[in-house]
């Protein structure tokens, strides 16, 4: 089969308040830091679109910012909104950095007519873990201090379960312990 094009959005633009407001992001886990993962993860779209602060990074990215800095998840999607133009977007969190290319490349294959979005385990929608038709994800209701759940769960879409690894971020430094502990037992490869 072959891969329709797309983009990716990653949100990087998060004050970290559970850390102490450190740049979460830039915590190492396996031997990189988590931003620098999760793009790694998105690597293969045709355009990827990091909304937070500028950080280095390995690859080239188009770099933007929410307005207001700070307004939330809603409104770094609708800073990105003008920059993606492939029939498919992803978005993720930048904390995500057990997310795998493989699970990336099942959303994008899952948006059809409506989104692809990660299921946990206990069946909740994670919205910064999902691939959507640029079309659609144009009508959602985006923009400083909206949802994520008020912009999409009026959407079509469609549940796609995920392993615990690849929707699991991190809010807190036990959250960062468990990813680290976790990337060392499973062994796992680079995204």
């Amino acid at each position: 089969m072959t891969q329709r094009g797309w983009d990716a959005i990653v949100l990087a633009g998060g004050a970290s308040r559970r850390m102490g407001g450190a740049d979460k992001l830039a915590y190492d886990v396996g031997g990189r830091p988590m931003l620098e993962r999760v793009v790694a993860a998105v690597s293969t779209a045709d355009t990827v679109v990091v909304v937070g602060p500028e950080r280095p990074l390995p690859v080239p990215v188009v770099w933007r910012r929410e307005e207001p800095a700070g307004s939330g998840p809603a409104a770094a999607v609708a800073a990105a909104l003008p920059v993606v133009t492939a029939p498919v977007v992803v978005i993720v969190a930048g904390d995500q950095p057990l997310l795998s290319t493989p699970f990336v490349d099942t959303l994008v294959a899952a948006a059809g007519e409506g989104g692809a979005v990660a299921v946990d385990a206990s069946g909740e929608p994670q919205w910064l873990c999902s691939a959507w038709p640029i079309g659609l994800l144009r009508t959602a209701r985006l923009g400083a201090g909206g949802s994520m759940r008020a912009a999409f769960a009026e959407l079509p879409w469609t549940p796609i379960a995920a392993d615990g690894a690849d929707v699991f971020d991190c809010d807190t430094t036990e959250d960062l312990r468990r990813a680290r502990t976790e990337w060392a037992q499973e062994g796992m490869a680079p995204p």
